[in-house]
């Protein structure tokens, strides 16, 4: 196959899906993974797509409307995350109440946890069952199961959130922008977020570079209203916002 060939392929693909990783791109044009890597590096340097750690993203030039499924997210820009996930742990006190979003980037938090006193709550089954092997206090949201994101959503959720008042939260999100704020592609999973951040004290958005200035269907959270915390800024505009911190990652 001829690099244009493939390029449109891997358009065609991207732009599909919104997220893939290399090994999915390996797989659909059935050549090697260096291969694949240096026409991800071309094309993001065309500006046709976004590449991240693992994988590429679709430009946003239109809202997204479909979420990646969380097996797939949780390969994409993976050090990011971690150094994220890291310093957001660092941030946890003794006697927190914590709200736990689902998402991949909240997933990896829970391995870095070095305050296991603190209560937490939940949204995600998956998130439930790593908090409780780390000999965690853990509460779970009740309602309806999204496949994609395995995300507890719906009314009985946001109902039990309205209980609850969090010392902080920890949120993922599909887009960060100061004049959107923070949105996702599900309504249902928005009403969630939007009502877990209304119940924090403190509110953090866990952020990849990927997701800066992109912009998904429905905004859970003002920009001003949470802390970002993102890696690897892009974008200088963003750090002189007081709410954004930059870690090394």
């Amino acid at each position: 196959m001829l690099a244009e060939e493939r390029y449109n392929e891997i358009l065609r693909l991207v732009n599909d899906k919104k997220t893939v990783t290399v090994q999915e791109l390996t797989e659909q044009l059935d050549t090697s993974e260096s291969t694949i890597r240096r026409d991800l590096t071309a094309l993001h340097r065309k500006g046709s797509l976004i590449k991240v750690h693992g994988g590429a993203t679709a430009v946003n030039l239109e809202p997204m409307t479909k979420d990646a499924s969380l097996s797939v997210r949780r390969d994409l820009n993976i050090e990011e995350k971690v150094a994220i996930a890291r310093h957001a742990a660092s941030l946890m006190e003794k006697d927190d109440f914590v709200y736990m979003d689902a998402g991949s980037s909240v997933d990896l938090l829970i391995d870095h946890i070095a305050e296991p006193d603190a209560v937490f709550v939940t949204n995600a089954i998956g998130h439930a069952q790593k908090l409780l092997k780390k000999g965690c206090r853990v509460y779970l949201l009740g309602g309806e199961l999204k496949e994609t994101t395995e995300a507890i959503v719906g009314a009985e959720a946001i109902e039990s959130l309205k209980k609850y008042n969090f010392t902080k939260g920890f949120f993922g999100t599909n887009g960060v922008s100061r004049d959107k704020g923070f949105t996702t592609p599900d309504i249902t999973e928005a009403l969630v977020k939007e009502k877990a951040v209304s119940q924090c004290r403190k509110s953090y958005i866990l952020s990849d570079s990927s997701k800066i200035n992109q912009v998904s269907s429905v905004t859970f959270a003002e920009f001003d209203g949470c802390t970002v915390v993102t890696t690897r800024l892009n974008d200088d505009s963003y750090r002189s916002c007081r709410n954004v911190v930059e870690v090394e990652g």
